[in-house]
C-alpha cells in the first residue's frame, strides 16, 4: 500500500504533494512502481496535529481518489470520517483504512456494513493532538490485541462480514518506541486475532531515533528513514502481514520480493544424502 498524503503538514513529506495535480502524480508513480493500493489521505494523523474541517478533507481527497480509481489503480481513503468515506466510496475508492477503528464517528461502521467493502480497523486511543498522553499499558501486545477484537466484535455487530476485516496495531499512535518494537517483535500476537494485518511503520520516528547520529543525537530524518522502513516491512511479512503500508514502494516491494525467494529455496527439500 502506497501512501499519498494530501495535506500541507505530512512528517513524511512536508505536504510535497497538498496540490491534487501532484497527489494524482505521486499515486500513480506509485503503481507504476508496484503498489496494489494507493492510500489516499486528507488528515494529517502526526502527533499534535489540528483536525481539518471535514469540507477541506473532502476537497482534498475527492479529486486524487476520482483520478486514481478512474486510472485502474486500487484506492483507499485514510478518513475517519464517515461523510468523507462514503463520498470517497462513491468517487471510486475500494477500501476505507480508518485510525480510529470506527471510534472517532459513530455513522463508521454501520455505513462500512451498508457499503460491503474491505474496512482497516486500527488500534487508536484518541485524537493526534493528546493521543500521545494514553500512551500507557502494563503489556502493550496484549492490550493493544484486546482492544482490536472489541472493535472488530462492533463491527460485526454492526453487520460488516468478517471477510472485510482487517486490523492495524497502529505503531506510533499511543505508544512510545519500545511500545512499537515490542508490537513488531510480537506481531504474531496480532495475526493471532485471525483478521489479515496491515502494518505501517513508514519513516515513523521510533525509526528515526533508532538510526540517530551518534555525534549529536538527533533523529534521523523522516526522509532518510526508507531502508529502515524496508527491513521493518521485510520482518513484518514474514511474521505474517497482509499488507505493508508505506511512503517508497520501490525499495520495500525489492526487498519482499528478495525474502520471498529466499523463503522458496529454503522450503524446498534438497537431495536425500546417500547412507
Amino acid at each position: 500500500m502506497g501512501v499519498v498524503n494530501v495535506t500541507p503538514d505530512s512528517f513524511s513529506d512536508g505536504g510535497l504533494s497538498f496540490a491534487p495535480e501532484a497527489a494524482v502524480a505521486h499515486g500513480l508513480t506509485l503503481f507504476a512502481q508496484g503498489a496494489d493500493i494507493v492510500d489516499v489521505g486528507g488528515e494529517s494523523t502526526r502527533p499534535g496535529a489540528a483536525r481539518p474541517p471535514v469540507e477541506e478533507e473532502l476537497r482534498r481527497v475527492l479529486p486524487v481518489v476520482r483520478e486514481l480509481a478512474a486510472a485502474g489503480g486500487t484506492v483507499s481513503v485514510d478518513t475517519m470520517r464517515a461523510e468523507v468515506a462514503a463520498r470517497a466510496l462513491d468517487a471510486g475508492a475500494a477500501l476505507v483504512n480508518d485510525v480510529s477503528g470506527g471510534l472517532a464517528d459513530p455513522a463508521m461502521l454501520p455505513l462500512m456494513a451498508r457499503a460491503g467493502t474491505p474496512y482497516v480497523v486500527m488500534h487508536w486511543r484518541g485524537h493526534a493532538a493528546g493521543m500521545q498522553a494514553n500512551a500507557v499499558y502494563g503489556d502493550v501486545v496484549s492490550e493493544v490485541a484486546d482492544e482490536l477484537r472489541s472493535r472488530v466484535a462492533a463491527a460485526l455487530r454492526a453487520g460488516m462480514r468478517p471477510d472485510c476485516l482487517v486490523v492495524d496495531p497502529g505503531l506510533g499512535f499511543a505508544k512510545t518506541p519500545e511500545h512499537n518494537w515490542e508490537l513488531l517483535g510480537r506481531l504474531g500476537e496480532i495475526t493471532a486475532l485471525r483478521c489479515p494485518v496491515l502494518v505501517g511503520a513508514s519513516r515513523k520516528s521510533f525509526l528515526g531515533t533508532l538510526l540517530a547520529d551518534p555525534a549529536t543525537g538527533q533523529s534521523r530524518p523522516a526522509q532518510s528513514r526508507d531502508t529502515a522502513t524496508a527491513a521493518v516491512s521485510v520482518l513484518a511479512a514474514a511474521q505474517g502481514a497482509w499488507c505493508l503500508r508505506v511512503h517508497d514502494v520501490a525499495s520495500t516491494l525489492d526487498a519482499v520480493r528478495v525474502t520471498a525467494r529466499w523463503g522458496d529455496d529454503a522450503a524446498t527439500p534438497g537431495p536425500v544424502p546417500p547412507n
